[in-house]
């Protein structure tokens, strides 16, 4: 019998993993292997080891590391500092959780364990343009996260996809920036508020790229974004914008589908917190990106993973465990 089992084994579950093994909690993480699956809403994802920092090359924006750290080397040491205190992981994925009855019941593997409470930080996934080459150019001019890379394109052309708040508060940003920034969105009309719309419109550094999609991402042979082939999806005429960056801002997938009907879910598949960093269930916690969908920071889900195994070693105490 486990006291804490966490799932997934990004920023949120590993600082989770550290607190509770300081606690002497002896956690187990399941931080998964990788394996693509389907998620909330049929998106496909990628429950990677180390989350989505694994994917980021220079991570800036992370307090103490001054000249930046590579998002595989931070999640690397992050990992060791869990296990340092007692903390077990395994590279290996949840297939089936069951939280109706404690003890609770988590499966991966050929493995079945038990455990007193629970966390759950799955993460989750940014949506996808689905493009040849997308994936080889995740890092090197293709980024879901204009906070994260907007930095590394001064003075160059970039480009934001999507049309809604997130994409047009992140074509904003980027204008600290980049010389100039094209806004690509696939109707003529944006779903952004009045507000956004209207102050990117009197921005002169953005243009607006209506009624298109990109097609085609060049720079791919080369493994370095050299532009982008957008094409007009009434007239079918096609246009290249030669950007260095690319953002894809097209939404985010909640990794929640394993335990969908067993917690309460926003109408978004996001998990809701009832009592601090507790989920509807007693004795089930959450933290990081499967419950953050408005910061998606490395900071803030290392935050909540904190807070989350703070709760669980306070529930445990309270349950006389």
């Amino acid at each position: 019998m486990r006291k804490v089992i966490i799932v997934g084994g990004g920023p949120s579950g590993l600082t989770a993993a550290l607190y509770a093994a300081r606690a002497t909690l002896q956690p187990l993480v399941i931080e998964g292997d990788g394996d693509k699956h389907a998620a909330l809403g049929g998106q496909p994802v990628d429950l990677t080891p180390g989350g989505q920092l694994m994917t980021t090359t220079l991570v800036e924006n992370f307090p103490g590391f001054p000249d930046g750290v590579n998002g595989p080397d931070l999640m690397d040491a992050m990992r060791r500092q869990a296990e340092k205190f007692g903390a077990e992981v395994v590279t290996d994925r949840a297939t089936a959780v069951d939280l109706r009855t404690r003890p609770f019941r988590v499966s991966f593997g050929d493995r079945t364990e038990e455990a007193q409470a629970v966390i759950l930080s799955t993460g989750a996934s940014p949506r996808h343009l689905g493009l040849p080459g997308e994936s080889e150019l995740t890092g090197r001019g293709v980024s879901t996260c204009a906070t994260c890379d907007g930095a590394f394109f001064r003075n160059q052309e970039i480009a934001v996809v999507g049309g809604g708040d997130s994409a047009l508060e992140e074509a904003s940003f980027l204008t600290r920036f980049g010389s100039k920034v094209y806004v690509i969105h696939r109707r003529n009309e944006f779903r952004a508020s009045k507000v956004m719309v209207e102050r990117t419109r009197k921005n002169p550094k953005i243009e607006l790229v209506l009624d298109s999609v990109p097609v085609r991402l060049l720079g791919v042979e080369r493994n370095k974004l050299a532009g982008v082939e957008v094409e007009h999806v009434k007239t079918k005429a096609r246009r290249t914008l030669g950007v260095g960056g690319l953002f894809v801002a097209i939404g985010h997938v909640p990794n929640t589908a394993l335990f969908q009907g067993q917690v309460e879910l926003d109408p978004q598949g996001y998990v809701l917190w009832k009592t601090n960093a507790m989920t509807s269930v007693e004795g089930v916690f959450a933290c990081g990106d499967c419950v953050d969908h408005r910061y998606r920071q490395a900071i803030t889900a290392s935050a909540m993973g904190c807070m989350s195994a703070i709760d669980v070693e306070r529930w445990l105490e309270a349950q006389g465990s």
